[in-house]
């Protein structure tokens, strides 16, 4: 595989699924969705947790941040799009982080979606892009979802593509306002040779 192939920005396709590079003009796409769908994303949303000197940061803050992370190799922020040609329609987003080398060769994944787009294998299929782009072109080893347990929605797309449950993290992450546990569902390149796509298509 070339460098070139390696490089940000990516963008995957597969039917009218497509990841691409989240950027500043998705802002006003983003807001509505994000803002329509509050009561549906909040309980998994991250949160500041208390006494950080951090604030939750803007569109274009994380945006900006994000590039940069993606082109120092660090992660891949993706916009989620469905459909084609000027129906297409932001549906979801999906961000690989945490891409660590050397001997572990593994990153993390997570993501939310629409709950207009709910239902209809839109993140399933976008998981498994960005897992055989992992895999194959960037040639990791491993790919981790910490997911809250009560999150079922979430579970069913990882089990749907054959991630395993490996075990629990106890207040892993603060989500929703407070510190909660996740479990941690992986996959590795070997459990899937044939590539993640495929084994979704066949099911």
């Amino acid at each position: 595989m070339t460098s070139a192939a390696r490089r940000w920005p990516v963008t995957l396709s597969h039917g009218e699924v497509s990841l691409r590079p989240l950027r500043l003009r998705d802002e006003r796409a983003w807001d509505e969705v994000r803002s329509r769908n509050r009561d549906w994303t909040g309980p998994w949303d991250s949160t500041v947790p208390p006494g950080s000197s951090e604030e939750a940061p803007s569109f274009r803050t994380f945006v900006r941040a994000y590039r940069g992370d993606a082109k120092r190799g660090r992660m891949l922020p993706w916009a989620v799009w469905c459909g084609t040609g000027p129906a297409a329609r932001l549906a979801g987003q999906l961000t690989i982080s945490g891409i660590t080398r050397g001997a572990a060769q593994w990153a993390q994944a997570g993501y939310w979606v629409d709950r207009a787009w709910a239902g209809r294998g839109v993140i399933p299929t976008a998981l498994a892009l960005a897992a055989d782009h992992l895999f194959g072109t960037l040639g990791l080893h491993r790919l981790e979802v910490a997911i809250r347990p009560e999150n079922t929605k979430s579970v069913r797309v990882v089990e749907k593509l054959g991630f395993r449950l490996e075990g629990r993290r106890e207040r892993y992450l603060h989500v929703a306002g407070d510190w909660r546990d996740h479990d941690v569902y992986v996959l590795t390149a070997e459990e899937v040779p044939d590539g993640v796509l495929a084994r979704l298509t066949r099911s």
